[in-house]
């Protein structure tokens, strides 16, 4: 496991929000649903991304653009066209009376728009959730980024508007999935870029030796690393990894690998299933008690508070995502 892999491999990709949308005419959306993160694809027509306090953005057909939340934007035909629906959390969208419109704009399996075969098809991918290793990955995005076709071509994104409308057994897990790989096809593409700013860990994964001691790491949170392990299985000196590793991500190994192994288990917490002994001993702590008090030194508060805290965000499944889509509506 490389690190961007590494980073969205975690429990947001199940169950994301996945929706074909298809508009005609003067048509306008305000995006208030704060989702971590949102793929928009374009395989026809073009639209308008309004962020708040940015710049107006076009996406044409074939582009791509990802959001990031908890930031606001609107979703427009047209700079100059006033939204005259709002998603809120939980992908609750209503009308300028309030009235909900899940249902009345349903054009089939996660289908929705004002036309059946409209000039401009948006696809929309949502994280519901994007976990603490997630979240080390969207720190480092902009509000908004657009790929322009001609920047890169990604085959799976015919694949993703072939299958979001689709209604078979599994249909959400392959999905996420094809959502995944489109979501790390597009950030590798934008940190390739010659004007990119990627973070540290991801330029240093071309570094032959902390490049290989971030793998090892990641690969394997539960052995029992040291400087020394780690500088042996990266065919270097203790020394030479040590320096090598800070100077590059600007943090000593072991500090890198704690919380690596803290985020991971706040990630394992969010799994009602799992004791606490069980993510201790997958995320190398010889104990729940070692766990608990590594967690809290790093978070501040213990490993219960946070399982009970992210259970009471747990979203509820949207009807776009369900097997069983609203019937067909003629606009």
């Amino acid at each position: 496991m490389d690190a961007l892999a590494g980073l969205l491999d975690g429990p947001r990709a199940r169950g994301a929000f996945l929706l074909r949308s298809s508009w005609s005419g003067r048509w306008g959306l305000r995006i208030l649903a704060e989702s971590p993160l949102t793929l928009l694809a374009v395989p026809r027509g073009e639209l308008w991304i309004l962020p708040d306090g940015g710049d107006p953005l076009r996406v044409g057909a074939g582009d791509i653009a990802i959001t990031r939340g908890p930031d606001h934007y609107s979703v427009v035909d047209h700079p100059d066209t006033e939204p005259t629906i709002t998603i809120f959390p939980g992908q609750d969208c209503r009308d300028e009376n309030g009235d909900t419109v899940e249902e009345s704009m349903s054009l089939g399996v996660r289908s929705w728009g004002n036309h059946h075969d409209g000039e401009t098809i948006m696809m929309v991918g949502a994280y519901h959730s994007f976990g603490e290793i997630g979240d080390r990955l969207l720190r480092t995005l902009p509000p908004v980024l657009v790929l322009p076709e001609q920047q890169w071509q990604c085959p799976l994104v015919p694949v993703l508007d072939d299958e979001v409308v689709k209604d078979h057994p599994g249909q959400i897990a392959v999905l996420d999935r094809l959502l995944d790989l489109v979501v790390i096809a597009a950030l590798r593409e934008w940190f390739d870029r010659p004007d990119a700013d990627p973070p540290a860990w991801y330029t240093a994964l071309s570094d032959p030796v902390v490049g290989t001691a971030i793998q090892l790491m990641q690969a394997n949170p539960a052995q029992p690393w040291t400087v020394s392990s780690i500088a042996s299985a990266s065919g270097v000196s203790r020394a030479v990894m040590a320096k090598r590793f800070t100077e590059l991500l600007d943090e000593p190994p072991m500090t890198f690998l704690t919380n690596w192994r803290i985020d991971l288990a706040a990630d394992l917490l969010r799994q009602p299933d799992l004791t606490l002994g069980a993510v201790a001993q997958q995320v190398g702590y010889s104990t729940p008690f070692a766990l608990s008090s590594a967690f809290k030194r790093v978070r501040g508060v213990s490993p219960q508070v946070h399982r009970e805290t992210v259970s009471s965000r747990l979203p509820t499944t949207s009807y776009a995502n369900s097997q069983a889509s609203p019937p067909p509506r003629a606009t």
